[in-house]
Order: C-alpha cells, then structure tokens, then sequence
C-alpha cells in the first residue's frame, strides 16, 4: 500500500488545537492562516505521496554505496531531491530574505511530518540542512550568512552536523578534532567524525559541514569547542564552486534501518588541513551547535510520529485485506481479522499514540512560533518555558513510542509482518534509529530532570498542570461517557505527576542517582499525560462539532475514549515507579550483572 497524508486531521489540530488562526496574529505570520495551512498541507501530502512513498521501499532494497569516496545514492533519489528543492519545500521554514517562504513552525511541522512518513531516510537530508541553516542564521557572521545559506534554503546545497567521533560519543566533552588559525582569518581542520548523515552523497553540488573542533589553548570539556563550517567544495566570494576541500568519506555504516541515508565516516585534513571558517566566537560551539540539536530534536521526535502513522495506515490496510477465524459473535465464514477485539485493541493503542502525540507536537510548534513572534515580552518568556520543556518529551517519548507502535503492526501482520515484503518490518527497523540519534532517550529524560524541572523549581511543570485542570473543568460539564471517563484518568494522571515533579525537586540533591533512576519513566509519564491532555481537548472539540460530520467526529471521540482507559490509566503506575522504585533500579552492585 502506499502513504495517504492524514491532511484531516493534521487541520484539526491545527484549528482546534495548536491555534493556527492565533499564529496568524503574530507579526509576520498574518498571511499564514488556516486557509493557507489547509493548501499548503494539501499540495505537501501530494509531493510527499505521489513522489517520495515510491522510493521508500526501493531505498531499503537498494541502499546507498560507496563507490572510490563518493556516495551514490537510491536510484530516484538525486532526482526527487532536484524536485523537492525547485518545488520550495527545503525553504518552508526558513526567511524569506535568505528565498525561503518564512511559514511559521505550526505549519511547517506537519510537513515535516508528511516528508518523514513518505519516506524517512530521503527526509533526512532535509532535516539536517534546515538544522544547519538555523544554527548559521543564529550565530554567523553576515558573510557566512550571505556565502551559505541562499544555496541552503533553495536546496542546491545540503548540510550537516559533525559532532560525534570515535572515542566520543553522547559525551562531547571527549572531542579531539583541531582547528589551527591561518594567516587569512581561516582554520584548517585535522580529525575524524562518525554518524555523519548525509555527510557524503550526490543529490546536490555542495555540502556544508558544521563542525566542532578545538583550537589550540583552548579550556578541556565542553567550554573549549568551537564551530566552523566546513564545505566539501571551496566557495569563491562570488559563490562560485571551486576545488574540493580536504574532507573525504572513509566509509559508510550499514545499518538495521534507514538504510537508503548515506552515514558517513568522515576524515579532515589527510592532505593538509580541511578549510574551515569559525562561526561566531571560539570556544561557543556547543552552545550554538545545541540551536541546531534542539531543532533535530524536535525533528527526529516528528520522525517518531510519522513512522507510527506510516505503521498505523499499514496495518490498518493489511487488517481490513486478511480474513482469518469466524467473528466470536458468529459468522458463516472467516471475517477480515479487524473485526478481532485484540486487533482492534492494537490499531486502537496505534492511533491513539499517533494522534496525542502529533496534537502534542502541534502545540509544541505553535508555542515556539509564540515564544519568537509576540510582541508580549511575558507571553514569549512563558511560550519559550513551555516549548523547552516539551522539547525532550516529544523527542524521547514520540520516539519510544514510535518503536512500540511499528511493533504493534508487525504483530498486527501475523507471520506475515516478519516477512520483508510486507513492507511492516521496515517502519520497526526505521523506527528503532530514533530514540538512539540526536541524544538518546536518557539524554531527554535526564534533560527533563535536570534543566526542565529541577532547574526552575518545577514552576513550568506546575504551570502546564494548572492549564490542564482547566481542560478537568470543561471535561466535567460535558457530562458524556466519554468525557466523564476521561475527566477520571485525566485528573488522576495529572495529580500522578505533581507528585512526580514534587518529588524531583525535592529529592533532586540529596538522592540525586535514586531520582535519576526513574528519568526516563518520568518522561514517558510526562508524555502520555500531555499528549492525553490533547486528546481530551480534541474530544471536548468534537462533541461540539459532531453534528457537522458524525464519522470523523465520533472517531476522534472513541480514539480519545480509548486513550483514556487504556493510555493515561496507566500514569499512576509509572509515578508509583518513579517515586518508590529507584532503589530498587541502583540495588545491585555492578559486579552482580
């Protein structure tokens, strides 16, 4: 089967939800209204449907390889890329005095979404140069800025994040690669970078390396890395191509999934030194290097929700084509095995963590377009709160859920979902990357602990829950089955995890390893009660609007029924693991395993 967009529902969320119309206020944005999102979204699912699905599954079959140092991609590949790039889509978010189209983040996340479901390691490419452009726009120079980033947005040159090496991994403090100053204002840059997506290939004539690196006397750990771009081909101030520079692709890797996205071993300075040129001052690196992770971040957690949709419409198909067993309520002959209650329960536990979990990231992109575009100092002080907040729980939990759900379709498939043709098992193998990359799912829940929770106090945190007692107190005048079942497992899961946030702030010194034990349990916890939030403001809206069009309305109020009796019931479980289990997590001494 091929990949529909879900372009319904991603314009209810956007409309009921996320506030799309209120985005449309902010200064700048006033042309980017529903309307707007609606045409864009539809001619985006278009592309990424008609163009990109295709390739997916060629991708898989036919990888990336390495032929004499150069990377010769999926057949298809080179020239969808050349359509992605003419078409615009490289430039939806980025501003339109660099040729991009300056479209706010709440429209520019579903399709980023749609890019991802289509075929995930195409949008790869994608995803990282629009991390590199950010971290250029925000830190370098006006002349770095003018050199790179037109060719970038208009997706004749692509980027990278160089980051990891051999014997540093998540702990960049390890980084060894060396940038030496030359005379003309220029570095020359020595040393080896691993995972490099994309860092070799053929779909464009550059490749703009962001690379750390660590100039001479510079302070050991993490405040002595700085940031250089790095092109794999020189770049004349009039923009003109010249010679290639002195980066060379060793190897790329050969991976459980994604396996069409080139990850690359690169080398700098074999043959004298790589030319480099520092971005913004020495030894900030990291800090402007983590504009460009904490935008990958929130991209990979989108990665997360497209996977599970791209499962979900799978097993929905293969569900409603295999007839297997007659219906316990008695049948003549075998019926399709939707009509299973076990089946149900898993395509039920699949959509519903799509749909809180995209709605959750919807409202994350509104609040970031908030916290940049208001005029209002507090409301883009408490818009910035709130989105870094979620930022590492849409990366982390998005992507473990991800996981669960690709799973859940393989078992949906039966025997069948082992069998690679199917298609079921590549979601899982793609999928499996994502709470790995871009920081694991530790990483986010230790992020969540630390700078999200413990750093303010908890005061973000409480906030949100203030905000979702107020969703409790609409729930409670519907009156329905629905809303009454979800105002029970709402308002449990949200006192479930106050307790949560209490216990982190006040425990966070004292039992500092019995608190970081329950992190990752923490933010998952965090995640199925703010995307579940979602959920009960979408079914409040639907009760509204059911009248208007029963079927997509009524299935947006039995996925959110679902949601709360099977999904957020589960909350107080997770608290009671966090609050009382991290003794038993650092019980055992190392040498006991």
């Amino acid at each position: 089967m091929t990949y529909k967009a879900p372009v319904k529902d991603m314009l209810f969320v956007l409309q009921n939800i996320s506030g799309v119309n209120q985005i449309a206020q902010l200064p700048g944005f006033e042309d980017y209204d529903l309307d707007t999102a609606a045409a864009v979204i539809e001619e985006s699912g278009k592309f990424c449907s008609e163009v990109l699905a295709p390739l997916n599954w060629e991708g898989d079959q036919n990888p990336s390889n390495l032929v004499n140092g150069e990377v010769i991609t999926t057949p298809g590949f080179k020239e969808a890329f050349k359509q992605f790039g003419e078409a615009g889509w490289q430039g939806v978010i980025h501003p339109v005095e660099f040729g991009g189209q300056g479209f706010p983040k709440a429209i520019a996340t579903p399709c980023a979404e749609m890019l991802h479901a289509a075929n995930m390691s195409f949008a790869l490419c994608p995803m990282l140069t629009d991390g590199a452009i950010e971290a250029l726009l925000t830190a370098a120079s006006p002349e770095l800025k003018e050199r790179y980033i037109p060719k970038m947005v208009s997706g004749e040159w692509t980027g990278t994040m160089n980051l990891t090496e051999p014997q540093a991994g998540s702990d960049l403090a390890a980084v060894r690669t060396r940038a030496e100053l030359q005379g003309d204002g220029s570095y020359k840059i020595f040393g080896t970078k691993i995972y490099i997506t994309y860092g070799e290939h053929d779909m464009a004539e550059n490749i703009i390396h962001l690379v750390l690196a660590r100039c001479p006397g510079a302070p050991e750990g993490v405040k002595g890395i700085s940031l250089f771009v790095v092109p794999k081909r020189m770049v004349g101030k009039d923009g003109s191509l010249g010679e290639r520079n002195d980066v060379q692709c060793v190897s790329i890797e050969h991976k459980l999934g994604i396996k069409a996205s080139p990850t690359a071993v690169l080398q700098f300075g074999d043959h004298g030194g790589a030319v480099g040129y520092l971005v913004g001052e020495e030894n900030r690196g990291l800090e402007y290097m983590f504009i460009m992770m904490n935008a990958a971040r929130f991209a990979v957690g989108m990665q997360g929700i497209a996977i599970a949709d791209r499962a979900y419409q799978q097993a929905v198909w293969y569900a409603n084509d295999r007839a297997q067993s007659k219906d316990l309520a008695g049948s003549a002959e075998p019926v399709a095995i939707i009509h299973h209650p076990d089946v149900k329960r898993m395509l039920m536990t699949m959509r519903a963590y799509t749909e809180g979990a995209r709605a959750m990231a919807y409202v994350a992109a509104a609040a970031s377009d908030q916290a940049h575009h208001s005029t209002d100092e507090a409301v883009r002080q408490k818009n910035a709160a709130f989105y870094e907040y979620l930022v590492p729980i849409v990366k982390g939990f998005a992507t473990e859920m991800s996981v669960d759900v690709a799973s859940l379709g393989i078992q949906i498939h039966g025997g069948m979902g082992y069998i690679e043709e199917t298609g079921a098992a590549q979601y899982y193998r793609d999928a499996r990357i994502l709470p790995i990359y871009e920081g694991t799912t530790a990483i986010q829940a230790n992020d969540l602990i630390g700078r999200k929770t413990y750093r303010d106090g908890g005061q973000t945190a409480q906030s949100i829950a203030k905000l979702i007692e107020e969703t409790e107190v609409a729930l409670a005048a519907s009156g329905s089955v629905e809303a009454k079942a979800m105002l029970k497992h709402l308002t449990a899961a949200r006192a479930a995890f106050e307790e949560v946030v209490t216990y982190v702030v006040t425990n966070f010194k004292s039992d500092i390893k019995d608190v970081f034990a329950g992190a990752t349990t923490y933010l998952k916890l965090a995640g199925t009660l703010l995307s579940g939030w979602q959920m009960a403001r979408a079914l409040l809206v639907s009760e509204e609007k059911l009248a208007e069009d029963q079927d997509f309305y009524s299935a947006k109020i039995g996925t959110a029924y679902f949601y709360a009796e099977y999904l957020l019931s589960q909350v107080p479980g997770m608290a009671s693991a966090v609050l009382s289990g991290g003794s038993a997590v650092n019980q055992l001494r190392t040498d006991q395993f």
